[in-house]
């Protein structure tokens, strides 16, 4: 199974008014961070950005979640048939 397709860049965005450009000045530690958002100047830090984008990670999240388990039944059962093929008495749907 490739992990590779399970890689995922999720843009967040500005909650007052949804853009995705954001500034940043550099701080001592990535929690100190101070981004400002390019359209109305409204300024964050890393973790509220993150709390208020939190839905959005979450729906990716479950995307991948859902895919992943999707994928590991069909490698098991791929699995399984080929370990089973000259069975008589074993028979997969």
């Amino acid at each position: 199974m490739k992990s590779d397709k399970y890689n995922r860049s999720i843009s967040l965005q500005c909650p007052t008014c949804g853009c995705k450009d954001f500034s940043y000045d550099e701080g001592v530690d990535e929690a100190i961070q101070i981004m400002t958002c390019a359209s109305c100047e409204r300024e964050f830090n890393k973790d509220e950005l993150l709390q208020e984008n939190s839905e959005n990670i979450d729906e990716h999240l479950s995307e991948i979640k859902n895919e992943v388990t999707k994928d590991l039944v069909n490698e098991l059962r791929k699995s399984l048939k080929k370990s089973f093929s000259g069975s008589k008495n074993i028979r997969f749907k």
